[in-house]
This record gives structure tokens, sequence and C-alpha cells, in this order.
């Protein structure tokens, strides 16, 4: 077993927890604008951990997996007295205005912090975060982006604990987040 049928099988196999540094620098410094039109640093949610997609709103692939699974794995660490920020960047900035997150976000969670910006301030985002985005067509609905698929888990701090693909079943992703956090 090699490459990532390997890591999906460590990610659903291995105990809960085994903290190890990642092996190269991901995530850091962004300056964004939230569902309510306030701008939002990545120091705005230091103090607290957070699980981070990147993705968009009207996306019919693999967002419609990660975001309902964040958003489950959000709850079932509440109940376990964890309390963490679910947040999703836009990869789609033209749809996912403000005004359009508003309406989407609490749909996926009502804690949900869902960013925008401009195209400039997007792509530090994903540069920080080492994610891909690319309009790869358009359908009935408008247009379609491949990207990056990982959920982050970001400690109290703001620095990356762990990536986890967004297939997790809520109990797993939450039983990772926990490990780490603990």
């Amino acid at each position: 077993m090699r490459g990532p049928a390997l890591a999906l099988a460590l990610f659903t196999t291995a105990p809960a927890f085994a903290a190890s540094p990642l092996p190269f620098d991901v995530g850091g410094p962004f300056e964004l604008i939230d569902q309510t039109g306030e701008t939002r640093t990545d120091k705005s949610f230091h103090g607290k951990p957070a699980l981070l997609f990147f993705g968009y709103a009207e996306c019919q692939a693999i967002c419609t997996v990660a975001l309902p699974n964040m958003a489950d794995a959000v709850d079932l660490l509440a109940e376990n007295g964890v309390d963490i920020q679910p947040i999703l960047i836009t990869v789609d900035p033209k749809r996912d205005t403000p005004d359009a997150l508003k309406v989407s976000a609490p749909k996926v969670h009502k804690n949900l912090v869902a960013l925008t910006g401009s195209d400039e301030a997007l792509a530090v985002a994903q540069k920080s975060y080492k994610v891909e985005s690319k309009l790869i067509g358009e359908d009935i609905d408008g247009p379609i982006y491949a990207h990056g698929s990982f959920i982050y888990l970001l400690g109290a701090d703001g620095a990356v604990q762990s990536m986890m693909p967004p297939i997790l079943s809520p109990e797993r992703m939450a039983e990772i987040t926990q490990g780490y956090l603990e």
C-alpha cells in the first residue's frame, strides 16, 4: 500500500492520537472578510482551536461531504466539552460574497465563520495552506472548481496540528481532533 491509500489507512486505523509535527510548513497569516462583512485575520481565531476547510458554498462535490462532516465533528466535540471553531475559506469569491455566505454558512453550522475576500487576499491564504484551486468548467449552476480538500486542525495558537481527509466520519474526525488537543 502506497501514497494516498496508505495515508487513508493510517487515518482510519491508527490510534486517535499520535502527535508528531508535520514534516513541512503549512499555515500562516491571512486577512479576509467574514459573512458579516467584518475583517478577520488568522489571529482573530487565536485562543480557540479550529477546523479549517477551503471550498465554496455552491460546490456539489467534496464540499458536500467535508463541510457536513466537519460540522458534525464540531458538535460531537462540543458534547465532550471541546469548543472548536469551524471555518470555511472560499475558493469562489465571485459567488461567495459576504451576503451570499451569510445565507449559506448557517446551513452548514450555526457557528461556521465563512471567509471571502479579494483574489489577491485569498491567494495569500491558499499559498499559506498549500491549497490549489482551479476553475475547471461551468454547469447550469455556475463555475466548478477543483480545490484542495484537507480539513486543517488549528491549535489555539493558530498553528496547524494536523490535516485530515474530508471523508473521515465525524466520529473519527472528532476523535483525532480531541487527541491532538489533549
